[in-house]
């Protein structure tokens, strides 16, 4: 009898150490998912805080967090099936929706960067000057844009695991869905309540947490616009990129990937120290999927705004908007 028990008892250990295990390889494919998206995360941070401006103070964690509800609802009940579902049954398209997303990333980055040039941007009124119904209204917006970038980032990480089988890819899919909507907006949360830690400690007494708070609350404009920034460049690098790796992938148009991926090796060989190297190589990918992305967004722009519609009318180029 104690043979037997000694045996269940091993066959239990052995199951736990497989199912840790099993938890392990899931946990480590998510994050290798997960850091794949990483362009596409930083432009979703760097896209959410503007929904909130304006906002009341005690507003702004509950609409967050609305939003970020609204996020995990895209990633798993719409996104995921579907992406699972295509790669299950039409796995080659995969690429072509990195693509259409990579160009729709591109234009987004191309529009901020013509309405800031020429100040055409549209300027929207604060949700907290426009009635009760705005705050819906805004969420909803949130919601939708939301979903495009979610799409990207399930599936960018979708790509990275397609020889997983379906329930590895299932469960991977989930631990980045929920991952990645932890960190971006738990970042925005911070970022939207810095001015707020800033001025409770400018109230302390003590000397040195009031010049801390005083330079969060000095600082959080600063910040708030090198995220936009951040975001904007995000944008390009990342739909460059995407179309750049795609358009190889499929086989299209591999001579932009080669080249810039050549030249990046070069300068890594060129420099051959141990940080420097790769550093300067990543940076002289980055730059040029950047330009890619810029250009390719131009182009989109300019065929949006400046082409005449089907009806006759053309969009005049003084109404470009911030996108």
């Amino acid at each position: 009898m104690s043979a037997g028990l000694f045996g269940l008892l091993d066959d239990v250990a052995a199951i736990a150490k497989l199912a840790a295990a099993s938890v392990d390889d899931v946990g480590a494919a998510a994050g290798r998912a997960s850091a794949k998206a990483a362009g596409v995360v930083i432009d979703d941070t760097a896209v959410t805080p503007q929904y909130v401006h304006g906002v009341a103070a005690d507003r702004e964690l509950p609409i967050i967090k609305q939003i970020a509800i609204g996020s995990i609802r895209n990633k798993l009940l719409i996104i995921l099936p579907v992406a699972l579902l295509l790669n299950a049954l039409l796995p080659d398209a995969l690429p072509i929706i990195l693509m259409i997303g990579g160009a729709y990333l591109a234009f987004e980055g191309a529009e901020k960067i013509w309405s800031k040039i020429s100040g055409h941007g549209h300027h929207e009124t604060p949700a907290v000057e426009r009635g009760p119904d705005a705050e819906k209204t805004m969420i909803s917006g949130a919601v939708r844009t939301d979903l495009i970038l979610s799409a990207e980032i399930m599936v960018i990480s979708l790509n990275t695991v397609a020889d997983e089988s379906f329930w590895s890819q299932l469960a991977i899919m989930v631990v980045v869905a929920l991952l990645i909507t932890a960190v971006v907006y738990g970042v925005v949360a911070l970022i939207v309540k810095m001015d707020d830690v800033g001025l409770l400690l400018s109230q302390r007494s003590s000397a040195g947490a009031q010049r801390v708070g005083h330079a969060m609350v000095a600082g959080m404009p600063k910040l708030l616009a090198a995220i936009t920034v951040i975001g904007t460049a995000a944008m390009l690098w990342v739909g460059g990129h995407i179309l750049l790796v795609n358009l190889e992938e499929v086989g299209w148009w591999s001579a932009p990937y080669d080249a810039i991926h050549h030249l990046a090796e070069d300068v890594h060989h060129a420099v051959d120290v141990a940080v420097l190297g790769p550093t300067l190589a990543w940076s002289v990918e980055t730059v040029a999927s950047a330009l890619v992305g810029l250009l390719v967004g131009a182009v989109i722009a300019a065929v949006v705004h400046f082409v005449p519609k089907r009806g006759g009318h053309a969009e005049a180029p003084s109404t470009g908007s911030a996108g």
